[in-house]
Order: structure tokens, then C-alpha cells, then sequence
């Protein structure tokens, strides 16, 4: 999808792109397919920050996307390519053969008009969901689930795309985008594909306002505050650091210190540790 660049009429304006939106076709959203998102600006039921830089931003309504492609066996025609503004990959409007309709994630690929199915028959090709173990290897995927049947949590953002690299017994071995190769239970589903909106790193904000209305709020470095409210703030004119090495606002090590536990359930699943 083309990515626009804007002349630069305004220093906001200079460097800025956006996306042309092409793919799109259909503007507004299944009315039924949407709930509304309760604001919380990071905050938690005390009114105290919890997560830093949260909070602003445009209202949206949220899109339930069908992640677990529970209806299996039964075949869906793609109706539209929407915009969803709570994810960076575009959403695909399914209608089922019952009637139904569902959203999922639009991999590279599906176009409205074709038809798409989930289950252990489903064809190998963008946008149908299967379980690893009839999954070829080698095959590209994404939506991958890490508990049968919870509906798929890994490799869910635009341009994303795993890679099923081999199958020992019960497991299958997964190469992340991260470069983790990790082991998948067999019987857990996955969608066949690259996940769309492959351009989307290449977008340029161009200006703190585009920011904003994501919900982001401004980050202040720690260097220009005041030795009560940072560990790196204090001294005159431009200090360093005067650390072994970057802290956090609460003095923990920050920038490279791993912070994942050692027993961590889930550290006998990962064969190689991402890059």
C-alpha cells in the first residue's frame, strides 16, 4: 500500500507521510461488530499513573476481531477491507455461509470476493486458520495461538510473519519475527500468511499533534530533571549520567538489563532466545 509524502508547507508538514489508504473499501465499521473502550489515560482505579506517557488521544470504538476462528468447516466470503484504528493491520469483513460475520486480521494477499474457511480442511493460503500439524513447514503464518483453543496471541501486528521451521512429536518449532524459535503445541491454530500493511514502518508522524492523538503523551529525559525525580537529574549545564550505567525513575538498571523471570513457566517452550 502507497505511503504519500506531504510538501513541506509547515515545519509539521516537513518529513510527514501518510498512508493513502487504497486497500480500504468500506469506511464505516459493522455496527455490530464494535464495543465502546473506556479511557483510562493510564491510570489506575486510585487515579495514580501506572503507565507512564498514556492518555489524550482520539475516541474509538473497538473492533472484536475474531482471533480463536472458531467456526470451523464453514466458508466465508471476504465483504470488505476496513481501517482499524486500534491496531496497525487493516481488518477483513467475513460473511460466513450461516449469515454470520467476523472480522480477523487482512494478511498480504486477500482481496474482497475470495473465499476462505478454518479447520483442519482448509486450504494452505492466506487467511485460512489450521492447526500447526497440518501446516506445512517452511510455511509463513501469523495469529498463532499459545493455548488450544484461547484464540491466537503471537505475530498479530502489520507486516508481521513467523515461520513454522520444523515438527518434533507433539510440538512444532516457530521462528518469531524477533528471531525466538520456540515450541508450539501441534493442535494450536494458526493463520496462513504475512500479516498486511507491510508499510506501515515506513510512516513518518512528522509532528508531536499525530502523537498526541494516539494517546501518547510527551516522555521527558530523565538528564533534565531534578535529583529528586530522576537519578540522572542534577548538576549544572549538561552532565552525564554519573552512573555505571542508566536507571529508571525508581533506580533500577534501564537499556539492556533483562527483566523476563528465570522461572518463567514458559522457559522450557523457548529453544533460542530472540536477537
Amino acid at each position: 500500500m502507497p505511503i504519500k509524502p506531504y510538501k513541506p508547507t509547515s515545519p509539521g508538514r516537513r518529513g510527514m507521510t501518510a498512508f493513502t489508504f487504497e486497500e480500504i473499501t468500506k469506511r464505516k465499521p459493522e455496527r455490530a461488530l464494535t464495543e465502546p473502550i473506556k479511557q483510562a489515560a493510564g491510570r489506575n482505579n486510585q487515579g495514580k499513573i501506572t503507565t507512564r506517557h498514556r492518555g489524550s488521544g482520539v475516541k474509538r470504538m473497538y473492533r472484536v476481531i475474531d482471533f480463536k476462528r472458531d467456526l470451523r468447516d464453514v466458508r466465508a466470503k471476504v465483504v470488505a477491507i476496513e481501517y482499524d484504528p486500534n491496531r496497525s493491520a487493516r481488518i477483513a469483513l467475513l460473511e460466513y455461509e450461516t449469515g454470520e460475520r467476523r472480522y480477523i486480521l487482512a494478511p498480504v494477499g486477500l482481496s474482497v470476493g475470495q473465499t476462505i474457511s478454518a479447520g483442519v480442511g482448509a486450504e494452505i493460503r492466506p487467511g485460512c486458520s489450521l492447526p500447526l500439524r497440518t501446516i506445512p513447514t517452511g510455511t509463513t503464518i501469523h495469529n498463532i495461538e499459545l493455548i488450544p483453543g484461547k484464540g491466537g496471541q503471537m505475530v498479530r501486528s502489520a507486516g508481521a510473519g513467523a515461520q513454522l521451521m520444523a515438527r518434533d512429536g507433539d510440538y512444532t518449532l516457530i521462528r518469531l519475527p524477533s528471531g525466538e524459535e520456540r515450541r508450539v503445541h501441534a493442535e494450536c491454530y494458526a493463520t496462513v500468511g504475512q500479516v498486511g500493511n507491510v508499510e506501515h514502518e515506513n510512516l513518518s508522524l512528522g509532528k508531536a499533534g499525530r502523537s498526541r492523538l494516539l494517546g501518547r503523551r510527551p516522555s521527558v529525559r530523565g538528564a533534565v530533571m531534578n535529583p529528586h525525580d530522576h537519578p540522572h537529574g542534577g548538576g549544572e549545564g549538561k552532565a552525564p549520567v554519573g552512573l555505571p550505567g542508566p536507571k529508571t525513575p525508581w533506580g533500577k538498571p534501564a537499556m539492556g538489563y533483562r527483566t523476563r523471570k528465570d522461572n518463567k513457566t514458559s522457559n522450557r517452550f523457548i529453544v533460542r532466545r530472540r536477537k
